[in-house]
């Protein structure tokens, strides 16, 4: 990182982000998704929501496995602060915040905006803007909308696209970018 607040991500600097695992963790690396290969024994989720006032800061994988234990703290955190309904958070959406927050070499937690989102809160927030998706994944599970103070719309969203494993867009005006595990793709400004 430059002293200008310029953001770039190298060959090198995306190889030391996703050190070298153990030997003992190589059969589960081959079916695992390119960026999550190699990414270390551990993987750990900072986030905090401004709507509840909750905050989660935990390991969630270790050696090759989730913690199903930890996977429910985080159901649960990311429920839809409207209805309280949650659903199982698609792993690999966790994957790609987590990576994408160690890609940019913070330790300021995320800003969690948007988890789950219920079908009833989709259409609500669906019908007062254009912007969001009818068929959203955060209905799913299989997306994020989160926010950091220390780092850019820009930087937020360089980061997530450099996993390559889902869609990353910029909310410029609103200052969030969203993450999701559905397929690789980009939008907004």
């Amino acid at each position: 990182m430059t002293t200008n607040g310029s953001f770039g991500f190298t060959r090198r600097g995306l190889l030391s982000a996703f050190a070298a695992t153990a030997v003992t963790a190589a059969p589960f690396f081959g079916n695992a998704p390119a960026y999550a290969r190699g990414a270390g024994d551990i993987r750990r989720i900072r986030m905090y929501s401004g709507r509840t006032g909750e905050s989660i800061d935990t390991i969630y994988w270790i050696e090759g496995k989730y913690i199903p234990e930890v996977m429910k703290e985080i159901n649960a955190f990311m429920r839809d602060w409207r209805t309280g309904d949650a659903i199982g958070i698609d792993a690999r959406t966790v994957d790609i915040m987590a990576a994408s927050h160690r890609l940019m070499d913070v330790t300021e937690p995320y800003m969690l905006l948007s988890g789950y989102r219920s079908p009833k809160t989709n259409a609500m927030l669906r019908s007062k803007s254009s912007g969001v998706a009818k068929n959203s994944l955060h209905m799913v599970g299989q997306a994020a909308d989160l926010r950091l103070k220390s780092r850019s719309v820009g930087q937020m969203a360089k980061a997530a696209a450099a996993c390559a494993a889902g869609g990353v867009g910029r909310y410029s005006r609103s200052n969030f970018v969203h993450m999701d595990c559905g397929p690789v793709r980009s939008w907004g400004g």
